[in-house]
């Protein structure tokens, strides 16, 4: 059974509730002349006890749609400029929006709360048809508002029960589980087992998928000094981190980035050490780009086209605004692309940390 659409309140419900005309409430809301500073008042206060919006556009207004999606993004603004993964998977959403004829607005944020707040006021104002939202979260509180709201959307990065079902709601994800198997199932059988996972922010569901996907791997290929550490995905966390755990009694042979950025933390931080790379320590980086091909070594990564990913979550997206049923879509595993940043480790790497 879908979700029944919360109703946007109107200027003539405030009228009602005010008990003046809808004339009267246009002119106070508006700050025009013709009534009086406290009819003037009174309206403005009813209109924020209902939660009344201005239309963002006078084709809203008309019913015929805002022609713009939404993409708020809750993450500290400082990390957007140093990671390419979003102006890639941006740059695939715009792709496909513009063909539609649709705008995208975009929005950062400091948290959730802030999140959910936008998406209320921009369905208040008429102000998206439908949204994008990133990085799910372990009971995220995101798809019962959009659901609440009647707001289309689709959830990229979480499965289909990630969502309320009946909702307008699509979701587009990739197997992050499958894609950690196939690095620690790489670094195995050239001989590592020591492996640290340098993540990215705890509480995301990705994030977890790939702690969960390293922790089961190394019980079953017997690795039991693997584990996971969390970062902000900023360059300075991830050298930061690097730094922590190659100071460590048993430092590891290996280290996997959840990004691009921070592998190349990475790098560097080995070679002040004196480690070599890959015989003294092996990286991965989890997002292929130009970083990764044009250091040196090159590093080992995991490559998946973002852009077409992007584009597949927005054409997801506009089919909803078209009617369509919600669907739930796996993308394509990111595929393991070996580089020189990844080898056997040197025997003094592995005696290095024996007890």
């Amino acid at each position: 059974m879908r979700h029944r659409p919360a109703r946007r309140p109107t200027m003539k419900d405030v009228a009602q509730r005010a008990g003046v005309s809808e004339s009267a409430v246009s002119f106070a809301l508006n700050d025009r002349p013709g009534v009086s500073a406290a009819t003037r008042e009174r309206v403005r206060r009813v209109a924020e006890q209902l939660g009344w919006q201005p239309s963002a556009a006078a084709r809203a207004l008309s019913g015929e749609g805002a022609a713009t999606v939404g993409l708020v993004l809750a993450r500290p603004a400082r990390t957007l400029g140093v990671e390419s993964f979003f102006l890639q998977l941006v740059s695939g959403v715009q792709e496909a929006l513009a063909a539609r004829g649709l705008g995208l607005l975009f929005q950062v944020v400091e948290d959730l709360d802030a999140e959910c707040a936008v998406h209320r006021r921009w369905w208040a104002e008429h102000r998206v048809d439908g949204v994008l939202v990133i990085d799910p979260r372990d009971g995220d509180p995101r798809p019962e508002l959009l659901a609440e709201l009647g707001l289309p959307a689709v959830v990229v990065g979480a499965p289909a029960e990630a969502v309320p079902r009946g909702a307008a709601i699509s979701t587009v994800w990739a197997d992050d589980a499958g894609a950690m198997a196939s690095v620690v199932a790489h670094l195995h059988a050239l001989g590592h087992r020591r492996v640290v996972h340098v993540a990215g922010l705890p509480g995301l569901a990705h994030t977890r998928r790939r702690i969960d996907s390293l922790h089961a791997e190394a019980e079953r290929l017997g690795l039991p000094e693997a584990r996971s550490v969390t970062t902000d995905y900023s360059d300075a966390q991830g050298a930061e981190a690097t730094r922590r755990v190659l100071a460590a009694p048993r430092p590891p042979t290996a280290l996997v980035y959840d990004n691009d950025v921070m592998a190349v933390a990475g790098l560097a931080v080995a070679a002040e050490r004196g480690l070599s790379v890959p015989g003294g320590l092996s990286v991965v980086a989890w997002e292929d780009s130009v970083l990764c091909r044009t250091t040196h070594p090159p590093l080992t990564a995991l490559n998946r086209d973002t852009a077409a990913f992007g584009r597949r979550a927005a054409e997801h997206l506009t089919a909803l605004l078209d009617g369509a049923e919600p669907a739930s879509v796996q993308d394509p595993r990111p595929g393991l692309v070996r580089r020189g940043s990844t080898g056997p480790p040197e025997k003094s790497s592995v005696r290095k940390g024996a007890g």
